[in-house]
């Protein structure tokens, strides 16, 4: 394995462009293999979530492109942040499909600095130009909400599934009031007995046809009860949760608990995606390049065609049969250890390689 010396030279070196463009390469090449289809939501939309996430953060100005932010006490703290949309999948996988950097253009004149609004902006460009035939529904937090984000997702013909809190919109929220007495049918209760000796209860409501601004909005809430059915277990240890989203694809009695668990499945972004990254081995946060920018970005580029790799091998139905549900497996971490010592001490048979390579296999992945 190469010395970390020369990684970083060959990393300051790489063009940002082209790495970028071998990892949506990467992500066609599964597209076109339909490694997701069978995941769609409605048989026909990719659920892409939409999200931010700090790289490191700074005592000192690290480059001109850093962002900053003044506390209270006045301590300016320096940071770096990314805006990914990744293609999120209900059986676990939470794929990088497109990257782009928030942060303040070179020489230091601007009036405001970028932030995730503006990214997203520019993300949204990306995406139509490198996948412009995916159908697309987008996933994402209640920083979503606004005009802005409607209409890019009308002229590019996406649907959205976006959390809608209690202070987005307030126009939108007195439509809802004023309608929600017209519509008290449109409710739903769902009962579901877990293994785990735990009773989930879900109650939904839904408002359709909320207009905003020439934008034909639908809100839909589910009430989330979680207890214990052990004889001792008392009242006071369930736990109550509620879910809001608004979307602009058609919602009835037959769809609005998967259109819930869609809008919900926003979280895989974090913690599939960000925290994978930044707890699970691969180092995110780490300061991997201290004074090149450029290595920076190529570094956390290759990190998710490494996470790509990851998440084919370890959602496969064979990796899963056979090492997951092994007794005594090693961790994830320990096997990922073992591959690095093997890449470092074992000498590999070319013939070898070049023959499982030439062989075609089939993969199968977990649903």
């Amino acid at each position: 394995m190469p010395h970390g010396d020369s990684v970083q030279n060959i990393m300051a070196l790489l063009h940002v462009c082209q790495i970028e463009q071998l990892k949506q390469k990467m992500v066609q090449i599964l597209l076109q293999r339909k490694t997701f289809h069978s995941s769609r939501y409605r048989g026909h939309w990719f659920r892409i979530a939409v999200d931010a996430s700090g790289v490191g953060s700074y005592n000192h100005q690290r480059d001109e492109q850093c962002l900053h932010r003044t506390s209270k006490n006045g301590k300016t703290i320096y940071f770096h942040s990314v805006l990914e949309a990744r293609l999120i999948t209900p059986n676990g996988f939470s794929i990088s499909i497109a990257t782009e950097w928030i942060e303040n253009p070179e020489g230091g004149e601007y009036d405001k600095q970028d932030c995730e609004r503006k990214a997203f902006t520019r993300l949204a460009a990306t995406l139509k130009k490198v996948y412009p035939r995916l159908p697309i529904v987008i996933l994402a937090d209640g920083l979503y909400p606004y005009e802005g984000f409607f209409a890019i997702c009308k002229t590019n013909q996406w649907a959205y599934c976006v959390t809608f809190k209690d202070g987005n919109l307030p126009t939108v929220w007195e439509v809802v009031r004023e309608l929600h007495p017209l519509q008290n049918q449109n409710t739903r209760r769902e009962v579901c007995y877990r293994s785990d000796g735990k009773t989930v209860e879900q109650k939904f409501q839904w408002v359709t046809d909320a207009d905003y601004q020439g934008h034909t909005v639908h809100w839909l809430a589910c009430e989330e009860t979680i207890r214990s059915t052990k004889p001792e277990a008392s009242e006071e240890q369930s736990k109550t949760t509620r879910f809001v989203h608004i979307t602009n694809l058609p919602i009835n009695t037959h769809n609005i608990a998967d259109t819930s668990k869609t809008g919900r499945l926003r979280w895989k972004i974090e913690n599939e995606g960000f925290n994978t990254l930044k707890n699970g081995g691969y180092g995110m946060e780490h300061q991997y390049a201290r004074k090149s920018y450029s290595a920076l970005k190529n570094y956390f580029q290759f990190m998710q065609m490494a996470h790509i790799i990851h998440q084919l091998m370890t959602l496969n139905t064979r990796f899963q049969e056979c090492f997951m549900k092994a007794k005594n497996h090693p961790t994830l971490k320990n096997l990922w250890l073992d591959l690095v010592a093997v890449m470092q001490w074992a000498e590999l048979d070319t013939q070898e390689l070049e023959s499982i390579n030439s062989t075609r296999r089939q993969f199968r992945f977990t649903t």
